[in-house]
C-alpha cells in the first residue's frame, strides 16, 4: 500500500478549528479530546469538560446502541455515530463485529435501502448520474482525493440488491455498508476509500411515483446509455484514481458478469456477487467435504438459482474439481444448474451466455418430468434424478429447499452438503432447524444470512454462515499489500483455501465456516494467501516474501485517535 507508516500511526494535521473541527467525523473525536487539544483546536466551551477515553465513549456507545428498540433502528443509530465521529464507530463495530456485521451489512442493510428516501439524513459517497456523464470526473474530483489517496471504490447501479432487487438510489447504502466491512474485517482505511452510486434510473413503480424518492426518476436507461456510462465511470475512475481496486456490487443478471468480463482483464476489479460468492461457497464446500470424507471429484452438485451469484459458484467449482484431476468437460458434468425455468437445458431459448456451459444436452434429460406451467425440470425433479451429495441454493426463494427435496437428498448421500445462501434471512432457501430436522442430524450446512445454533439430538450444530465477508475484506488487503494490478482466479482459490483452513471440522456439530467474530484473524490468512498467489500469477508489484504476513498486519488501519497535530 501507498502509506509508508502504519495507517493508524500517521498524525492528523488539522487547518479546521472549533465546530468545522467537530462536524468532520473524520477529525472528531468528541470528548476524548484532551484539554491541550481543545485550547489548539479552539474547542474550549463547545464540548462537555470532562475528557474520555475512547474505552469510555465505545462502553457508553454501546449502551446507546442496545437502547434501541428495533434493528432498523440500531442500523440508523450506528449510520449517525459513523456520521459523527468515524473512529469510534469502527472500534465499536470492532467490539462487536459478530452482533453488529448483521445490521451493518446482510440482512439489516436491506431493510434500511428500502427505507433510504425516507430515512435519508446525509449524504454518503459520491452520486453519479447515466443522465450527466460529463459530471463524473466532476463529481469524483469533489471527494478532495488525488491518484495516490485511493485504494478502494465499491460501486454499485443498485438493480440486483441483495435478493430484494432494484432498488435505485438507495443501493448506495449497500456499498457503503460494504466498505464497513472492507475496515471492520480487515482494517482498509476508511479515508482512502469511495462508495459510488451509478444511479441509470430504475423500473420500480413505487419509486417512480413517490415524490420523496432521491433517485432519478426516470424508468433505467437502454443498453447502450448503460453501457456508455459504465465505460466513462470506469476510464475516469482509473485515470483519476489509478491504485484503486474498483469493487462491483449488485448489478443486474443482464448486466453483473458482461461489465465484470469486459474490464477484468484490462483494470484492477472484482465482482462480490459473483467472484467473492463463488470463493466463500467454495471454502464451504471444501471445509464440508473435507469432514463427509468423499473427495470433492466424486461428489453430485446441484445449484438451485442459475443466475450471476449461481453461475459464480459454478465456475469456481468446476475450476476446483479441474484441479482434482478432471477435465472441464468432466468437472462440468458434474454439475447441474437450475434457472428461473428449471434445469438449465440446450434448448431452452432465453440463456445467456454465461449459462450456456452448464446447460445438460436434451437427450440426458429426456424422460425426466416437467413443470406444466413453465415446461421447464423443476428442482425436486433434479434431486430425484440427480441423486445430488451437494445442494446450494442462490435463487431468493424462501423455503425452496421442502422437507421432500431435503429427504429425497439424504436418503443418497450420507452427509448432505446443503447451502442455503440466499439472503436477507426471510429468502433463505431453508432453516437449519428444518434441515437437520429432515436429515436426522447428518447434514453439513452453512448459509448466506446468520443463524444462530441448533441443538439436535443432544448435540450443539454451530451454523457457519457463508458470509462473503469472509473473502473480500482479506482479498482486497492481500492485493492492496501486494499491489496487483488485477485481480486472477487464482487469488480468488487462494482465498477460499485459506477461509477452509480457517476451521477444524472434527467436533461433532462445528461450523464449517470460521465465525465472523474471528474476521480479523480470517481476513489476514485470506490476504497472505492472495498476495502470495498474486506473485506467482506475476501480477503484484511489491516484494512478497517471507516476511508477508508482518505486512499485511502492519498495514491494517486500527480504529483508534491518532496524534492529532494542530496546522496553520
Amino acid at each position: 500500500m501507498p502509506n509508508q507508516l502504519p495507517p493508524s500511526s500517521r498524525a492528523l494535521k488539522i487547518t479546521a478549528r472549533g465546530r468545522a473541527v467537530l462536524a468532520d467525523p473524520r477529525l472528531n473525536r468528541g470528548t476524548a479530546f484532551t484539554q491541550a487539544q481543545r485550547r489548539e483546536l479552539d474547542l474550549v466551551g463547545l464540548i462537555p469538560p470532562q475528557v474520555l477515553t475512547l474505552d469510555q465513549q465505545a462502553e457508553r456507545a454501546y449502551e446507546q446502541y442496545s437502547a434501541q428498540p428495533t434493528d432498523l433502528a440500531k442500523n440508523v443509530y450506528l449510520t449517525a455515530l459513523h456520521d459523527r465521529n468515524e473512529v469510534l464507530f469502527y472500534r465499536l463495530i470492532g467490539d462487536h463485529l459478530a452482533q453488529m456485521l448483521p445490521i451493518v451489512y446482510t440482512p439489516t442493510v436491506g431493510t434500511a435501502i428500502e427505507r433510504y428516501s425516507f430515512e435519508y439524513r446525509r449524504p454518503h459517497g459520491i452520486y453519479l448520474s447515466a443522465d450527466a456523464p460529463q459530471d463524473i470526473e466532476r463529481s469524483l474530483r469533489a471527494s478532495g482525493l488525488g491518484p495516490d489517496d485511493v485504494d478502494l471504490i465499491v460501486a454499485t447501479d443498485g438493480e440486483a440488491v441483495l435478493g430484494i432487487g432494484d432498488w435505485g438510489v438507495g443501493g448506495i447504502d449497500i456499498a457503503v455498508g460494504k466498505l464497513a466491512v472492507y475496515t471492520a474485517a480487515a482494517g482498509i482505511d476508511p479515508q482512502r476509500t469511495l462508495a459510488v452510486m451509478l444511479d441509470s434510473g430504475t423500473n420500480r413503480p413505487e419509486l417512480l411515483g413517490n415524490p420523496l424518492y432521491l433517485g432519478t426518476r426516470r424508468a433505467r436507461v437502454d443498453q447502450a446509455t448503460y453501457d456508455a456510462f459504465i465505460d466513462a465511470y470506469v476510464t475516469t475512475a482509473t485515470t483519476l484514481f489509478p491504485k484503486a481496486l474498483l469493487h462491483w456490487e449488485d448489478f443486474g443478471q443482464a448486466n453483473a458478469r458482461r461489465v465484470l468480463e469486459r474490464y477484468r482483464k484490462k483494470a484492477f476489479t472484482f465482482n462480490d456477487d459473483i467472484q467473492g460468492t463463488g470463493a466463500v461457497n467454495l471454502a464451504a464446500v471444501l471445509a464440508a467435504v473435507r469432514t463427509a470424507d468423499l473427495p470433492l471429484a466424486e461428489h453430485r452438485i446441484v445449484i438451485f438459482g442459475a443466475g450471476s451469484a449461481g453461475i459464480g459458484i459454478a465456475d469456481q467449482l468446476r475450476d476446483a474439481l479441474v484441479t482434482q484431476g478432471l477435465t472441464p468437460d468432466q468437472a462440468i458434468s458434474r454439475i447441474w444448474a437450475i434457472g428461473r425455468y428449471g434445469l438449465l437445458t440446450e434448448n431452452q431459448q432465453s440463456l445467456h451466455d454465461f449459462q450456456l456451459r452448464y446447460a445438460r444436452r436434451t437427450a440426458e434429460v429426456d424422460g425426466w418430468s416437467r413443470d406444466a406451467d413453465t415446461g421447464g425440470i423443476p428442482l425436486n425433479e433434479v434431486v430425484s434424478q440427480v441423486q445430488p451429495t451437494i445442494l446450494i441454493g442462490t435463487s431468493g426463494q424462501g423455503g425452496a429447499f421442502t422437507e421432500a427435496i431435503v429427504r429425497t437428498m439424504a436418503a443418497h448421500a450420507e452427509r448432505p452438503i446443503i447451502l442455503p445462501m440466499s439472503n436477507p434471512t426471510r429468502l433463505a432457501e431453508a432453516t437449519p432447524t428444518d434441515l437437520l430436522t429432515w436429515t436426522d442430524g447428518r447434514a453439513l450446512i452453512a448459509t448466506g444470512s446468520p443463524f444462530g445454533p441448533v441443538e439436535h439430538a443432544g448435540v450443539t450444530h454451530e451454523i457457519g454462515q457463508a458470509n462473503n465477508a469472509l473473502v473480500f475484506p482479506g482479498l482486497a488487503l492481500g492485493a492492496l499489500v501486494a499491489a496487483a494490478d488485477r485481480i486472477t482466479d487464482a487469488m480468488l482459490t487462494a482465498a477460499a483455501h485459506a477461509v477452509a483452513g480457517q476451521t477444524d471440522t472434527t467436533t461433532a456439530g462445528a461450523p464449517i465456516l470460521p465465525p465472523v467474530s474471528r474476521l480479523r484473524t480470517t481476513s489476514v490468512a485470506v490476504a497472505v494467501a492472495v498476495a502470495e498467489a498474486a506473485a506467482t500469477d506475476g501480477v503484484a508489484h511489491a516484494r512478497v516474501g517471507k516476511d508477508i504476513e508482518d505486512r499485511v498486519r502492519a498495514a491494517m488501519w486500527q480504529p483508534v485517535y491518532p496524534p492529532v497535530k494542530a496546522a496553520w
